[in-house]
């Protein structure tokens, strides 16, 4: 029998249920939306996540649309899945926990005893130490981005090759190889010997299908390549990145860009004009460096100094 929460699942099951992890302000005790398929065969066990931040549903999507797919009585070891991290972001559609005002993707591995963040992280990773591999869906917030999976743990990181062969075998295309901040999912479950990426599946207001599609490809990816499920996966090269320029806006105005998302930039080349109501460029923005347009705001009002768009350096292939 393997169980998270309330969902227990013998061999060749599936269900669902709660993980509870502390109480509204009437009293009343709340948990994530979690699952368990339990294969009807031995094997690994794979730990996915979703929505740490509360904006970010292309996550859920994924979950939504990947599991009804996987049939445990052809599945060899277990996936642990919780649906919603960010429990109270979610239910008003913002990026921070509205309770203790924090990022929960940097607050792992939690406190049972810490603030609202902390406790939930210190569940959710509880889980997610007891499986060989780890799934952290995310997106670009509600900004425009490539779908791209990063690896957070640094280069020299014992785990890293593993964690960059887990990118490469989840297939979005694109990868952000950059050491990340401190309490990243991403970044404690390689320190625990756990290989774990943190897939950021384009970004959107609400969801894009497109993304999403992408993101289930990538989670039957990984269970056909790890033995989870038979089947053979194709490994296509990825185009990395190890670091960004970001624009901001020298002027307010109206954005232009030049450039769309995954388009490659030469130094010296225009990324963005800023103009006025009327189309007159008040400024003109070139690349520092040579790179790939990554990320850029949706909107195109900005005021002067106003985050713009980011170009990715340090391009390479592998």
């Amino acid at each position: 029998m393997t169980s998270l929460g309330t969902a227990e699942a013998a061999p060749g099951e599936i269900d669902t249920g709660r993980l509870i992890v502390g109480e509204t302000r009437d009293g009343g005790e709340f948990g994530l939306p979690v699952a368990v398929i339990n294969g009807a065969d031995d094997g690994k066990t794979l730990y996915i996540q979703a929505a740490s931040d509360g904006d970010e549903l292309n996550g859920i999507g994924v979950i939504q649309r990947a599991v009804p797919k996987i049939d445990p009585a052809e599945l060899a070891g277990e996936i642990l899945v919780v649906g919603i991290v960010n429990y109270h972001g979610f239910q008003i559609a913002e990026h921070r926990n509205p309770i203790d005002d924090t990022k929960m993707n940097r607050t792992y591995p939690g406190d049972s005893d810490g603030t609202s963040s902390e406790r939930i992280a210190h569940a959710t990773f509880e889980a997610a130490q007891t499986a060989d591999l780890i799934l952290d869906l995310h997106q670009g917030s509600t900004s425009r981005m490539v779908n791209e999976v990063r690896v957070r743990c640094g280069t020299r990181h014992r785990l890293h090759e593993e964690c960059l062969t887990l990118a490469k075998v989840f297939g979005c295309g694109y990868v952000l190889d950059q050491k990340g901040p401190g309490g990243q999912l991403a970044r404690v479950g390689p320190d625990e010997g756990i290989p774990t990426i943190d897939p950021e599946l384009g970004g959107c207001v609400g969801w894009d299908e497109e993304s999403i599609a992408l993101g289930v490809q990538g989670i039957f990816n990984v269970l056909q390549y790890y033995g989870f499920l038979d089947g053979d996966v194709s490994q296509e090269k990825q185009t990395r990145a190890n670091g960004f320029d970001q624009y901001g806006a020298p002027a307010g105005g109206l954005v232009r860009f030049e450039k769309d998302l995954g388009e490659r930039v030469s130094r010296g080349e225009t990324v963005f004009t800023v103009r006025t109501v009327f189309g007159t460029i008040k400024a003109d923005v070139s690349a520092d460096s040579t790179g790939v347009f990554w990320r850029s705001r949706r909107l195109p009002q900005v005021a002067t100094g106003e985050y713009v768009c980011s170009v990715a350096t340090g391009i390479d292939s592998y």
